[in-house]
């Protein structure tokens, strides 16, 4: 009776050893991700300059009708020097006109293991089984004039310099924000047909830092003036992770 007495007792001891030697439980499954990530549309940062572009613009600040017939080098030449970074002149080729896009590229880091702290547990773990519970978004204040178009949301490498990189995928998308709208409470983002599984993957991965992007781009056409004022909104990522 001793002997199998100190047997049992070994192999507990055996057991409770094991757990204890940098092993995590399979149960481990509520790790909290949530973030929020802020994102300011601030039409100061395109940082154009009409007087370098008297031709586009009329003496009230509104862009007229500069003829470009079927030849887009006539706007761009001109939106370029307005405009080095962020600007693309083209001309619409049912009006002959030239327009004016402001592009919207904009992006928040993401690291996990450092803005998640508690996931520093797993550094044994190379991948995480992450779950979306939800993505949101609220606009909290806007003083655009202009409306903004549709809004990709993507997620991409640190590497990415803009949101149209082809490594930056678009996960969701939100719709035209009217000028001056804010919204009351949040909104669900409408995510893409792979938008979610693109999402968990990179997520998934929470060793590696990567970026959430909101991308678009502001269309300027004849008669219309330049954007000015900001518009302020939040993505809310809600999510959990276990093993």
């Amino acid at each position: 009776m001793h002997y199998l007495n100190a047997r049992l007792v070994a192999a507990v001891l055996s057991l409770g050893l094991s757990a204890g030697c940098g092993l995590i439980s399979s149960d481990v499954s509520n790790f909290d991700l949530t973030l929020d990530k802020q994102f300011t549309i601030d039409a100061g940062n395109w940082k154009f300059d009409p007087a370098k572009a008297s031709s586009l613009f009329t003496p009230d600040g509104k862009l007229q009708g500069l003829q470009c017939g079927s030849f887009s080098n006539v706007c761009s030449s001109v939106v370029t020097a307005a405009c080095p970074m962020g600007c693309t002149g083209s001309c619409n080729r049912t009006t002959s006109l030239c327009e004016l896009s402001l592009d919207i590229s904009l992006s928040q880091p993401v690291d996990l293991s450092k803005e998640q702290p508690e996931l520093q547990t797993l550094n044994s773990e190379p991948v995480i089984k992450v779950s979306i519970d939800s993505v949101s978004y609220d606009v909290a204040s806007n003083n655009l004039n202009v409306a903004t178009p549709e809004i990709s949301v993507s997620v991409g490498p640190t590497t990415a310099v803009s949101a149209t990189d082809a490594q930056v995928k678009v996960i969701g998308t939100i719709p035209a924000i009217p000028a001056g709208f804010v919204t009351m409470g949040r909104q669900q983002l409408v995510f893409t047909p792979t938008g979610k599984a693109q999402l968990i993957d990179i997520m998934s991965h929470f060793k590696t830092a990567f970026n959430v992007w909101a991308g678009s781009s502001i269309l300027v056409t004849s008669g219309q003036a330049l954007p000015t004022g900001q518009l302020a909104a939040v993505v809310h990522i809600a999510g959990h992770a276990g093993l």
